[in-house]
């Protein structure tokens, strides 16, 4: 299994609102993918599609080239795990009681729990270093050290294949980079395949080998960061006016945008 992740004219909606029109898109296995673009372009919206939280309105989602709709529930989540935008923590659970939930997908009726999902949990706890908190109450912990642990319940899935929604969203810069670091650490040491939405495109473009860039609900642009992220991507996307160099520590594109002096000064 190679756990590419296609979708094919597809097509996504709320209501009478069309969010994702018509949309071709390949997000390679064995690969890091960040989707990026402006705020209400269909990011999320898209990430809902590709997990069957959102059903198509025309078009279809395949994983490995099966088709996710006509596969069970069970099925799909043993392949496939989601970590949403702001998921809603059960009032007074422990870290290592939310952690246990990711192995709902691998039950049976009358199965007991087993030391290989003991151990899974364990794993998963050690990976995003959320050991020490097993026993706290997830409520009560710092933004980054809560959004570890919701990474923890999606480890603990054991899928090849890992969603995060905007997983460094009201992080500071510490706890976004811990984050990110840990998902390279899943990729490189676990062989995971992470898709995950991301708003700061120098992060997206040093974390990702494959970026894909959203526009009105359409592909703007799908490639390695290098190959696709320039000024005028930027600026036809974003509307912002930048230079993009390479990053001095990675060599990675980096977006620098234009001051307004700068713009006032080229136009003298």
């Amino acid at each position: 299994m190679t756990n590419e992740l296609a979708a094919r004219n597809l097509n996504l909606r709320y209501g009478d609102r069309a969010i994702i029109d018509e949309l071709d898109l390949v997000l390679p296995g064995g690969a890091v993918t960040a989707i990026v673009g402006p705020n209400a372009c269909g990011k999320s919206t898209l990430l809902r599609g590709l997990t069957r939280l959102l059903r198509p309105t025309g078009g279809t989602v395949t994983l490995d080239g099966a088709d996710i709709h006509r596969m069970s529930a069970r099925a799909l989540a043993l392949r496939l795990g989601l970590l949403p935008q702001q998921p809603i923590t059960p009032e007074a659970i422990t870290v290592e009681a939310l952690v246990r939930l990711g192995r709902y997908p691998h039950q049976r009726l009358l199965r007991p729990w087993s030391a290989d999902d003991q151990a899974a949990v364990d794993l998963a706890l050690r990976r995003t270093g959320t050991d020490e908190l097993r026993d706290k109450q997830v409520d009560q912990l710092s933004g980054g050290q809560r959004q570890r642990a919701w990474i923890a319940l999606a480890l603990a899935q054991d899928t090849d294949l890992l969603l995060l929604d905007e997983p460094t969203t009201f992080l500071d810069l510490r706890h976004q980079l811990d984050v990110l670091d840990l998902v390279a650490d899943l990729h490189t040491d676990a062989g995971r395949t992470i898709v995950m939405v991301l708003h700061d495109l120098g992060q997206a473009a040093r974390y990702a080998d494959h970026l894909v860039v959203l526009h009105d609900g359409r592909l703007a642009a799908a490639g390695a960061p290098a190959a696709v992220l320039d000024a005028d991507l930027v600026r036809t996307v974003f509307g912002v006016d930048c230079r993009v160099i390479p990053d001095p520590e990675t060599g990675t594109p980096l977006v620098i945008p234009r001051s307004r002096a700068a713009r006032h000064a080229a136009r003298v």
